[in-house]
């Protein structure tokens, strides 16, 4: 059995799994072991791999409230004889096992068990003569604030006072695996069902409170929970392999070409040894009587050159409004504004001519763009555990959750570039408003706010808001176009992914591939736009009947039924797609907004197609 702590687990993970799933804080069971993903402080050999993308900073810096922040990519593994040790530590955890022997009597099943501490090489020694194999116990404890510990077995069944140390066991009564059938037992006769630890409520917690445990960061990465009355907060039981064990934050941007880029790049080339340090406009008016200063800034003015100056002195962000604002403005711009001119560049996008086919659907885009090659930086800037913490429909972070760290003292974060293809689709701003206004679609909004409003209650910790009908509308669309466009574009469903743009900076939908290797350019998304009115009809038909009609088509999100509060007619049958592919969970669906469906259609915004 190894050492308490550091483990060299017998298992690798892909780079872009570090980042966006099994990050520091993380859970993994490895073919050997079963670890937490260590944190920052204890990685090696990421220097080597750095990343830069100045808006994701930007917004990363205004976030954590940080001076400054570096992105580096997750450290690989060297096959190179003789090449420095590189890598991600990962820490055994937990450290209560189960041995795998079992004894039953009476139609139940007990298995001993057993800490750490009690095993030889990794095997519990039932007698003299005869080891056994052992697993990691399914069951930890963890607190909203991401702290998560071992659960003290012996005090869970015993209570405080007791010192009792006989042997632990496991016992499962039938097979349905189910927490009210499974006991924990002490030889001294004392036995309590697992499945009181998952009450909450009440003064004394079950699995008491929690001490700020924090294993991924080391033995000393401990902190104190600070709970209101200084106790920290209640523990709760965690399955260690359950969805809810982890949930990555990441906030990702397109690298794109904005109207700045030209003023940051001269200033660029002036700025070490001459702007620097500039302090007032009256400097940089002297300063550029210089030939090397005048010629690098020549056709910009100095009001431009000095707001460059200041932002990089003062740390302002790069750009004022919202990650997905930014982007679309360029989507929405001229041709030369989104990289026809810079074919060789990270972004390169063409505007086209919209097609004359199919005027009721065409007839409310504005605007389609073949995105030929696009970047996509996503970091992690933190982790939850219970409750999912996504980006709003900005791509902003709350900055008022509580994000565990990844680190203790390290100010960089760990990131991934992407690189595909994809294609933009527009939506008329004055067809949004003039369907927004119906009164059968601010009856249906209505609805799945009051659909959002029971999640809320029912997720009291959340800070997220209801993203508005526009949103859910063209998140729906999204969907069935992904859907539609996989059948014959060369890509799996599963990777496209998409982002919805709902705001007055503009309306619309981006569809693009994205990997760290060539698959993501294969080009059949690209020219998936020559085919657009195509895949809008059959998105549509797609949309207007599900295989669970009329069950899915007349669900209401504001009842009790099955706890879909956020699904309006939605299912597996027709808009849920694999979560790689989707923007935000599989939430916020409803195609009654996007077509007529057998319940109707006054809600719908393709209602004449």
């Amino acid at each position: 059995m190894p050492p308490p702590g550091r483990v060299k687990p017998a298992g690798q993970l892909r780079q872009s799994q570090v980042v966006t799933t099994f990050g520091p804080g993380a859970m993994v069971d490895l073919p050997d072991h079963s670890v937490i993903i260590g944190g920052l402080n204890t990685w090696s050999g990421y220097a080597d791999r750095p990343i830069t993308e100045e808006r994701l900073a930007a917004k990363v810096k205004t976030l954590l409230g940080w001076d400054s922040v570096r992105f580096y990519a997750p450290p690989a593994e060297s096959d190179e004889l003789g090449a420095p040790i590189t890598g991600v530590t990962a820490w055994l955890f937990p450290e209560w096992f189960v041995a795998q022997y079992d004894v039953r009597e009476g139609g139940i099943r007990s298995r001993p068990l057993v800490y750490r501490t009690d095993l030889e090489r990794g095997m519990y020694r039932r007698d003299r003569d005869k080891a056994v194999k052992v697993v990691p116990i399914r069951f930890v404890q963890a607190c909203p604030r991401g702290h998560v510990s071992d659960i003290k077995w012996k005090l869970y069944v015993h209570g405080a006072g007791d010192d009792c140390s006989r042997q632990l066991w496991i016992d499962e009564r039938g097979t349905s695996g189910d927490l009210a059938d499974i006991y924990i037992r002490c030889d001294c006769g004392k036995s309590k069902q697992l499945s009181l630890a998952s009450q909450r409520g009440g003064e004394n917690p079950p699995l008491g409170y929690c001490k700020g445990a924090r294993p991924w960061l080391g033995p000393n990465g401990g902190e104190r929970c600070g709970g209101q009355d200084g106790t920290g907060l209640p523990n709760r039981l965690l399955v260690r392999s359950a969805s809810n064990s982890y949930f990555a934050q990441t906030l990702s941007v397109i690298s794109i070409p904005e109207t700045e880029a030209r003023v940051r790049d001269a200033v660029d080339s002036v700025w070490e040894e001459h702007l620097q340090w500039v302090d007032s406009i009256e400097d940089l008016i002297k300063d550029r009587r210089k030939p090397r200063i005048s010629g690098a800034l020549e056709g910009l003015s100095h009001e431009e050159v000095w707001a460059e100056i200041q932002r990089r002195k003062c740390g302002v962000a790069t750009t004022p409004v919202g990650i997905r604002e930014a982007e679309i403005k360029t989507l929405l711009s001229s041709p030369d504004a989104v990289g026809v001119d810079q074919p060789d560049g990270v972004f390169y996008a063409r505007s086209m001519t919209l097609p004359k086919t199919e005027p009721a659907l065409i007839g409310k885009i504005n605007r389609v763009v073949k995105v030929h090659r696009l970047r996509e930086v996503i970091a992690q800037v933190g982790f939850t555990r219970f409750e999912a913490a996504v980006p709003d429909v900005n791509g902003e972070l709350a900055l008022d959750v509580e994000r565990a760290a990844l680190s203790i003292d390290q100010e960089w974060l760990p990131a991934i570039e992407n690189r595909g293809e994809g294609i933009f689709i527009g939506i008329k701003p004055e067809a949004i408003k003039e369907w927004a206004a119906r009164d059968a679609v601010k009856a249906r909004t209505l609805q799945l706010f009051e659909g959002f409003r029971a999640w809320q209650k029912a997720n009291q910790a959340t800070s997220a808001t209801f993203p508005g009908s526009p949103f859910v509308m063209l998140h729906s669309l999204s969907h069935l176009l992904i859907t539609a466009v996989a059948l014959d574009c060369g890509y799996a469903a599963s990777s496209i992914r998409e982002r919805i743009y709902a705001s007055d900076a503009g309306y619309g939908i981006l569809l693009y591939t994205a990997s760290p290797d060539a698959e993501g350019t294969l080009g059949g998304l690209v020219e998936a736009a020559d085919r657009i009115d195509r895949y809008l009809r059959q998105a549509v038909e797609l949309g207007q009947l599900c295989s669970n009609d009329p069950v899915c088509a007349q669900h209401q999100p504001n009842t009790w039924q099955e706890d879909r509060y956020l699904h309006g007619a939605a299912c597996h049958g027709c808009l849920l797609l694999a979560e790689s592919s989707c923007d935000r969970r599989n939430d916020y669906l409803d195609r009654a907004l996007v077509v007529p469906t057998v319940d109707g259609g006054g809600a719908a915004f393709f209602d004449e197609a």
